[in-house]
């Protein structure tokens, strides 16, 4: 079995295209203290400009470095080559990409392997305590000496995640985009218990030495390997260690180890382990999960409000379904808080059974790359064409309301309205390729299932919440109805009559399930039907609950005409679109 990571990439050899610049001016410290001396490792890739608008910033994750994509075909690969690089979504020959190495790091930056000018000997477990706050202030030394005041985006997955969104809720001006990617605004308690334990793992080696290990024969390899394979273990999801080693559980990879290899998986974390001391130092890796552990931006949304309020950036953040490290739905607290705040956001959430591992993984990058690059302004600028029941939603829409359309599919209705210099568009969308397709467009569209309401949006966010062609496929109509009016000031309803006379005529005298063309032309067994509401029936349904009806539109699409009312709607068209209001 070829046992295959991200981390199969990278290697402890020189990195023949990193910089470097020291800071001379003490660096003070969060928790106390302050490090007299910095050194900044770091990597470009790409020209700046003269004005220095097209820098981005690249945080990466635990186990990263500087390297985060080739700089040439003999250079070695990068962690995250299918994302950089010239043609990829972020593109080096538009932009000027940095990314430096934390602080903290063993691959250039300032960290405990290197010599403390008070002792004249490697910091070791003596290197002060350090946050992502602290990481971030070098990071900026280092925006300053290169010129650059703000960043056209900064973009990280994981602990990288976490520097982003520090940028942005510790410098609101920091950056015109935030990119964060399977992140969270602090750990699970899960997640802190796996940290604790590789820690343990570290500090029990007896070759550990507190810390002081450079200069003696061994080093606590053992306890290093040990966390790191446990770290693995975390970055995969249950399907993604069953596709991998279930085939041949019990044939492991023959490998020299002095660990456990009775089972495939065992190899594999084997060969991970031992592969892994060889490029980080047990000191770093101490450091940084412990600085990832204490990254705390609040636990409620109103803390999270109050982190996000100044930031003037938008926003895309990306999470992954089968991520239990940083679970969607730590993506999702973040954008609940940023509709609420009505900040620009963009959220996906990507279908995969990879794990954490995802957002380094090609064939996931190749599913939120586009979200990427359209967030960086390369944007798809088709236009779908509209359908008739859209053309009649506009028309009951002024040009300066601001509009969320639930069920937004790839982007049709709020791309004519983007035309008209609305205000502020947003759409929900469930469906991942439609969510993408939007995006591409430039739009901003969250991944939220309808049928659980809208708890992102706080009351009488929109002037208009639109839901079109998709009331006769919601399991909650009443809650979704009673949230619609909560967030609008109005709402538009655009639905199909399954009250018209074709599809009376299909039951009535063939004796078959309705079936007719356009919002229609399904079978019984595969619709997405759930509900067949007639004109009628909606009407009443508005009267009930008290809600006014403003204006009405009702099409006979198959002969491409407008019903009146004197026409008796409710048997000669086959959709109607509906505007309310709350009494």
């Amino acid at each position: 079995m070829q046992f295959q990571s991200t981390d199969d990439l990278r290697s402890d050899g020189p990195l023949r295209y990193a910089q470097s610049v020291d800071f001379d001016q003490p660096l003070s410290l969060e928790l106390g203290g302050s490090l007299p001396h910095v050194r900044c490792a770091y990597e470009t890739w790409g020209t700046l400009n003269k004005d220095a608008s097209n820098a981005i910033l690249v945080c990466h994750a635990i186990s990263g470095d500087s390297h985060a994509a080739r700089h040439d075909d003999d250079d070695a690969p990068g962690w995250w080559d299918a994302l950089i690089g010239p043609g990829k979504p972020i593109d080096t020959d538009r932009f000027f990409v940095v990314c430096p190495n934390v602080l903290g790091g063993c691959r250039g930056t300032t960290g405990p392997g290197d010599l403390d000018p008070a002792t004249k000997r490697p910091y070791g477990a003596d290197f002060p305590r350090i946050t992502i706050g602290d990481m971030v202030a070098v990071q900026r030394r280092l925006a300053d000496h290169l010129g650059i005041n703000r960043w056209k985006a900064v973009v990280g997955g994981s602990l990288g995640g976490h520097q982003v969104l520090t940028w942005v809720t510790r410098y609101p001006d920091s950056a015109d985009t935030c990119i964060a990617i399977a992140t969270s605004p602090r750990l699970t308690s899960q997640a802190l218990g796996f940290d604790v334990v590789g820690r343990n793992a570290i500090q029990s080696d007896p070759s550990f030495a507190d810390g002081q290990y450079y200069d003696r024969p061994s080093r606590p390899d053992t306890g290093l390997a040990i966390a790191r394979m446990l770290g693995h273990i975390t970055y995969l999801s249950s399907q993604a260690m069953d596709a991998k080693f279930d085939p041949d559980r019990h044939d492991p990879r023959q490998i020299a180890s002095d660990f456990e290899q009775r089972f495939s998986v065992g190899s594999y974390l084997a060969h991970q382990g031992q592969k892994f001391v060889t490029r980080f130092d047990a000191n770093s890796y101490i450091t940084l999960t412990m600085a990832m552990d204490l990254f705390d931006l609040g636990d409620t949304r109103l803390k999270l409000m109050e982190r996000f309020d100044d930031s003037d950036c938008n926003y895309l953040i990306v999470s992954f379904s089968s991520d239990w490290l940083f679970t969607p739905q730590q993506s999702r607290d973040i954008v609940n808080a940023l509709t609420a705040l009505d900040h620009e956001v963009t959220y996906a959430e990507i279908t995969t059974d990879a794990g954490h591992d995802a957002f380094l993984i090609e064939s996931d990058i190749d599913q939120y790359g586009p979200l990427v690059r359209a967030k960086l302004g390369d944007i798809d600028t088709s236009r779908p064409p509209l359908k008739p029941a859209d053309e009649a939603i506009l028309e009951l829409i002024p040009d300066d309301a601001s509009v969320l359309d639930l069920g937004c599919g790839s982007g049709r209705l709020l791309s004519a309205l983007a035309t008209r210099g609305r205000r502020r568009l947003m759409g929900v969308e469930v469906a991942q390729a439609k969510i993408l397709a939007a995006a591409a467009r430039g739009l901003d569209v969250i991944d939220y299932d309808l049928n659980k309401g809208l708890p992102a949006f706080i009351d009488n966010q929109f002037d208009f919440v639109v839901l079109n062609s998709t009331l006769q496929a919601v399991e909650n109509v009443e809650s979704l109805f009673g949230e619609m009016m909560r967030v609008g000031r109005h709402a538009v309803l655009s639905f199909p009559n399954f009250a018209f006379r074709d599809l009376r005529d299909h039951y009535v005298r063939q004796g078959r399930s309705p079936k007719s063309q356009g919002e229609f032309n399904h079978d019984w067994f595969n619709t997405p039907n759930r509900r067949f509401p007639s004109i009628a029936d909606v009407l009443e349904f508005c009267q009930r609950r008290g809600v006014t009806v403003n204006d009405a539109v009702y099409l006979d699409t198959t002969r491409g005409t407008k019903v009146s009312d004197d026409d008796d709607p409710n048997l000669n068209a086959d959709v109607a679109v509906i505007l309310l209001s709350a009494v």
